[in-house]
């Protein structure tokens, strides 16, 4: 897929998700808008995902995982009309996404590798570090996300959910980099002393 197209199905739908909340938001009440959110989501994820397996005949596991947990989590929200359900949304894709990492580790899988092995060469020990730092993020990110929904208005919450969380996981990918470059597979390449072969 293009990279505007890859941007579009991974963040179309949390943008569908905002603007029906805000329009909601002028019409209804916090309850209300937050229903009109999770079904204006649930219908933009169920596209975005149709449209990544008519250009590529595969869906990404990342999106998959989570839109199945929203299919679930939302549709609990919709049918007992408790936002609750959805709030916790995030706080399970994180758990999840921290108990596999972790686990995987445990197993001596660093699961990391296989979803992002085409973007980094690093060495197994870099993998291994980098796994434990992201599973150590995600378990954080889930506690932050039941502080947040549980103390704060939903307004509020919805800001972090779209910008916060993004914020967060691009800031923690940064500070990654110096591991990263430390743990690089050397090729050949590399080596501007070495000689070419002939």
């Amino acid at each position: 897929m293009t990279p505007r197209l890859n941007a579009a199905i991974e963040y179309g739908p949390l943008a569908v998700f905002l603007a029906a909340y805000f329009i909601g938001n002028r019409y209804l009440d916090d309850n209300g808008a937050i229903m009109l959110g999770t079904a204006a989501i649930m219908v933009a994820t169920t596209v975005a995902l149709s449209v990544a397996w008519f250009v590529q005949r595969r869906v990404p596991k990342v999106p998959l995982i989570s839109g199945v947990l929203l299919m679930v989590f939302g549709g609990l929200t919709l049918w007992l009309q408790d936002p609750v359900f959805f709030k916790m949304k995030p706080t399970m894709v994180y758990l999840l996404f921290s108990i596999v990492l972790l686990g995987g580790l445990a197993m001596r899988k660093p699961l990391l590798k296989s979803l992002l092995g085409t973007a980094w060469q690093l060495t197994d020990l870099g993998w291994r570090k980098l796994t434990l730092r992201f599973g150590l993020f995600f378990m954080v990110m889930a506690a932050l996300n039941e502080l947040v929904w549980r103390t704060q208005t939903t307004d509020f919450w919805v800001s972090y959910k779209v910008f916060g969380t993004m914020g967060l996981i691009l800031l923690f990918t940064m500070s990654q980099v110096g591991l990263i470059n430390r743990h690089q597979v050397k090729t050949e390449n590399d080596n501007p002393d070495q000689a070419p072969r002939k």
